[in-house]
């Protein structure tokens, strides 16, 4: 097969890499400084159990090129959430009948604009659980050894098996479900937990899940996000180690200082001083993903008639932050704005 990745980031690079080293026909759209180091070098992956170097890969900065290079027989989107409506243009610019479409984007409402674009039945939505980053061009580190994506078919003919098959190969553990929004909607709630908060302050994860305000504001915003589930019928799903499931009924009426101390021990043991995605892109001068995460929670709970205060707050303070950069010193470590917003 012919794997086009759409949006080599880090996300992008890793799962290109992967399915080079497994022997797939991969090729790379991105950036031209990507496309540079892609095609002289190939990706460098750095794995904890040491480095991988695949060939030099083909790769493309628009998607016309790419389809006009050779026939595509899945793509990948990796791509920003902000940027899918980008990508569908471009996609019928360039093709006039696109290959199935595998989004491995973060928050919700990717795979619904997909769907409405080219039709549910070459929708896959999918879900990553490996921590990854993108240093110096070409370089992608994975830092944990747990490689495991979910995928699920939005429409009933979406070719799930043979992308799971694809991605097995590649050395990725596969779970498959049958309801998309499930999928979705859960690995939501695993990058939710202190993500905006250290955008706003500027806190490392573990500055944030150490402070009690913070650590209870995010137990609230959590709260939040498993009610508005439960409103629109949305029942999570286990992802990797996380017993999503279990914990449905649990989190929505537990005292939120009691959530806190969990959620702390999960935060901190699995990022640390690592800075979540929302951080990454205010620092860097980056369009922000908060409104398909913590503003998606919040429109949803509009419509549902969930009240979702936490969530809205996060919202708004981090996009307002992302169109005046200048007031990044004003919130940096102030938990107590945060706090006085929501009294």
């Amino acid at each position: 097969m012919h794997i086009l990745i759409i949006g080599a980031g880090a996300v992008g690079s890793f799962i290109g890499a992967r399915l080079a080293l497994a022997g797939s026909r991969v090729t790379l759209v991105g950036r031209s400084a990507l496309v540079e180091v892609a095609r002289r070098t190939g990706i460098r992956l750095v794995e904890p159990e040491g480095k991988r170097q695949t060939l030099p890969l083909p790769a493309f900065t628009t998607l016309a090129e790419a389809f006009a290079a050779s026939q595509v027989d899945l793509a990948i989107l990796t791509v920003k959430a902000f940027d899918t409506a980008a990508v569908i243009d471009e996609l019928r610019a360039a093709v006039s009948e696109p290959p199935p479409l595998l989004s491995l984007q973060n928050g919700v409402g990717n795979e619904e604009s997909l769907a409405q674009a080219f039709g549910p039945d070459r929708i896959i939505a999918g879900a990553i659980d490996t921590p990854l980053s993108l240093g110096e061009q070409g370089v992608v580190r994975a830092h944990r050894a747990r490689y495991r994506a979910g995928l699920a078919p939005v429409g009933p003919s979406a070719p799930v098996a043979e992308t799971a098959a694809l991605l097995g190969a590649a050395g990725l553990s596969v779970d498959r479900f049958d309801d998309y929004r499930r999928l979705k909607w859960s690995k939501l709630l695993l990058n939710l937990p202190a993500n905006a908060a250290c955008a706003i302050l500027d806190w490392t994860p573990a500055q944030v899940m150490s402070n009690r305000g913070t650590a209870q504001l995010e137990a609230r915003a959590w709260q939040e996000s498993f009610r508005v589930m439960d409103a629109l019928r949305i029942r999570p799903v286990r992802l990797a180690a996380y017993p999503l499931p279990l914990l449905a009924p649990l989190v929505p009426v537990l005292p939120a200082s009691w959530l806190a101390r969990g959620l702390a021990a999960t935060v901190s043991g699995g990022r640390g001083s690592k800075m979540p995605s929302l951080h990454v892109a205010l620092s860097t001068g980056k369009r922000s993903e908060v409104p398909w995460l913590n503003g998606a929670v919040a429109k949803a709970g509009a419509k549902a008639g969930i009240l979702t205060p936490v969530n809205d707050v996060l919202t708004a303070v981090l996009t307002a932050l992302t169109t005046a950069p200048d007031d990044r010193n004003v919130w940096r470590n102030q938990p107590e704005r945060l706090a006085h917003m929501l009294r």
